[in-house]
């Protein structure tokens, strides 16, 4: 997949992986081609039915919102190249589908860890803590988000069997400071990225009553 000479540089979404008690940087994953589709969908957070009727128009919190994209992943060009990449050519792209699967599995060693605790007669041990995982599409989405769908298919290998191409599919929930709380850096983030939604909104023009096809509320 070589791109065209002088073509323009294309930033990379991607995924930030920060610890979520510091809020350090752990692990940058950048998406080797852009999706062509980036699909979104919004819950609306409103007042239960059958409330009072002065709720009608009250919104709980901001809508639940929900992302999928299908990105692509191949190592034809770097096993083709003249220097090539000897980690490429030992394990295909294992190590790339790896570190997106590593954002959903526990640490080994925490595992480890809580296994030996039970051993001890320990009666409540916590469940093993993820990163705070970060959806980032360009500088005006960058916003908290837990995987809820991961699927991989696997369409070509070498002759160790190694995966030379494949699509991932990433199923994303947008985690908003009522899941994270205000004061969190994942509150503060999806605060952030409320506000830029309102500024952009405050940018489209309004119509008039007359492109509607009326003069105004009856």
């Amino acid at each position: 997949m070589s791109s065209f000479p002088n073509s323009p540089y294309v930033i990379k979404g991607g995924i930030v992986l920060l610890d979520p008690t510091t809020a350090q940087v752990q692990k940058i994953i950048a998406l080797q081609y852009n999706p062509d589709t980036l699909t979104r969908s919004l819950q609306v957070q409103a007042v239960s039915e059958g409330s009072d009727r002065s709720e009608a128009l009250r919104l709980k919190g901001p809508p639940v919102e929900t992302f999928k994209v299908e990105a692509e992943i191949d190592a034809t060009d770097q096993l083709e190249a003249a220097g090539q990449n000897r980690t490429v050519v030992e394990n295909g792209i294992h190590p790339q589908i790896s570190a997106l699967e590593m954002i959903v599995y526990p640490k080994s060693a925490q595992a480890i860890s809580n296994f030996a605790l039970s051993q001890t007669g320990t009666l409540e041990i916590m469940p093993v803590e993820a990163p705070l995982t970060l959806f980032v599409w360009s500088a005006k989405r960058i916003l908290p988000v837990r995987l809820t769908e991961f699927s991989i298919t696997e369409e070509a290998f070498d002759t160790k069997l190694n995966p030379i191409r494949a699509k991932v599919s990433l199923g994303m929930r947008a985690l908003s400071f009522d899941d994270l709380g205000f004061t969190t850096k994942g509150g503060s983030l999806f605060l952030a990225y409320q506000q830029q939604k309102e500024r952009l909104a405050a940018l489209s023009q309004g119509s008039s009553f007359g492109t509607l096809g009326i003069g105004g509320i009856p």
